[in-house]
């Protein structure tokens, strides 16, 4: 609860720098009418001394007293607001300068505990030229780190509104007192560069919290192509490696999973993970958070399950890019077929459908070009005494009965004997052609 004194308090701390200009002002004049004063600073420039970097660079007023204990205020007005002070005459200030750079110093004297001010010196670095909408957009840049700490840089983006068909743009990083330009590009349809790869850079994860410059520029034969420059916190854009050394193991029905932390220069206090389960009997998944190595949970072991585990850092650690998912690993019952039987089941469909289509193959050829009768020829058959006994006999048993059913019997009989004589003698005079 707020008592009378802290609002006392809280009044007195608004009021008091009200109070404290006019005495700060009264000490200037002061100095004034002593006869002390204070000259801006001359010969103000500024010159871009790397990618976005700004060299700001002037001298002291030559009529200023030389034993006047002085230091000078520097403040930034674009690309972004920025004021401190220094002692030196020089200094140096990272900013993105595609749209231009300005900034203005003025001299601090202090004298007897007081202190005043000069007029404000001002200087500008223009734009780049450039036509409008042919820099580049929506860049985006991943940093990857290796086991060995050793870190790649990747970044795309897209091509400007009015940037013509032959543009070509170029890349290049700065990592501290580190530039490289870009060899590996990856293209639009058009041919023009829209992505870049450097497999190996200077940036170290070592160093956390370090800026790195991304500066992209271009040219074409119709329109001049108008420079654009972007830097990067390391840690916000680095894709976390995925969590190592994944365990899974099932006791009854108490699932545990273990892992170690992702490759980085990061502590593990730093990491959080999220598991992904999956049940495949019931198509449930369940995204689980944690801060540990390890993870138990109760299923139902009569169900197949697949585990994954991703990682970030936390974001009081600097929080980055989710890490890939692991390989999915299996447990529980119905586990599904290993990548192994997987190839040696499609190796074997394969196999069979290839000799079916083989076999079917040589079978059109036999029959277009009657192979089948050069190969087995046929082979003359005997008189079928035995289909003219069993007609015979059939018709005799028949015949016992009376008139009109001995008729009927008799003839189906002949006829069914004439027509399998007759399907036979075809299927060998096809045979012998």
């Amino acid at each position: 609860m707020t008592t009378d004194s802290d609002k006392a308090m809280a009044i007195v701390v608004s009021i008091f720098p009200v109070l404290l200009w006019p005495v700060m002002a009264f000490q200037a004049n002061v100095l004034q009418t002593k006869g002390i004063q204070v000259l801006p600073p001359v010969n103000f420039t500024l010159t871009v001394s790397a990618l976005a970097e700004v060299l700001l660079q002037w001298k002291p007023n030559p009529d200023q007293e030389k034993n006047d204990i002085v230091k000078y205020d520097v403040e930034i007005m674009t690309p972004m607001q920025q004021m401190y002070d220094t002692k030196k005459t020089w200094s140096t200030r990272t900013a993105v300068l595609h749209n231009g750079f300005s900034a203005r110093i003025r001299t601090l004297l202090h004298y007897n505990n007081s202190e005043i001010k000069s007029n404000w010196v001002t200087a500008k670095l223009k734009a780049p030229p450039g036509a409008v909408e042919t820099s580049v957009t929506n860049l985006s840049c991943v940093i990857y780190t290796a086991i060995n700490n050793t870190a790649s840089l990747h970044c795309t983006w897209l091509a400007g509104k009015a940037a013509p068909e032959d543009t070509k743009y170029f890349l290049f990083y700065r990592y501290n007192s580190y530039t490289e330009e870009c060899q590996e590009y990856s293209k639009d349809k058009w041919g023009r560069n829209i992505g870049c790869r450097f497999s190996n850079t200077y940036i170290n994860r070592g160093e956390i919290d370090q800026v790195v410059i991304i500066h992209i520029n271009g040219s074409s034969k119709d329109t001049a192509i108008k420079p654009f420059e972007e830097l990067f916190n390391t840690n916000a854009i680095e894709k976390v490696n995925p969590p190592r050394k994944v365990t899974v193991s099932l006791k009854q029905n108490n699932l545990l999973v273990k892992w170690e932390m992702p490759v980085s220069s990061f502590l593990e206090e730093c990491f959080e993970y999220e598991l992904n389960i999956y049940n495949w009997k019931m198509g449930y998944k369940q995204i689980l958070e944690t801060t540990l190595h390890s993870f138990s949970l109760t299923i139902d072991d009569t169900c197949r399950y697949s585990i994954q585990i991703r990682a970030n850092r936390q974001s009081w650690c600097d929080e980055g890019f989710w890490s890939d998912w692991t390989e999915p690993l299996f447990i529980g019952e119905n586990q599904p077929r290993t990548p192994i039987d997987s190839k040696a089941y499609t190796v074997l469909i394969t196999l069979i459908a290839s000799i079916c289509s083989m076999a079917l193959l040589i079978a059109i050829i036999c029959r277009k070009y009657h192979l089948w009768s050069r190969l087995f020829p046929p082979i003359p058959t005997p008189q079928n005494g035995f289909k003219n006994l069993f007609l015979n006999k059939s018709y005799q048993r028949a015949h016992t009965h009376t008139s009109e059913t001995e008729t009927e019997v008799g003839s189906c009989f002949e006829d069914l004997g004439s027509y399998v004589e007759d399907v036979y003698s075809n299927v060998l005079e096809d045979s012998v052609i």
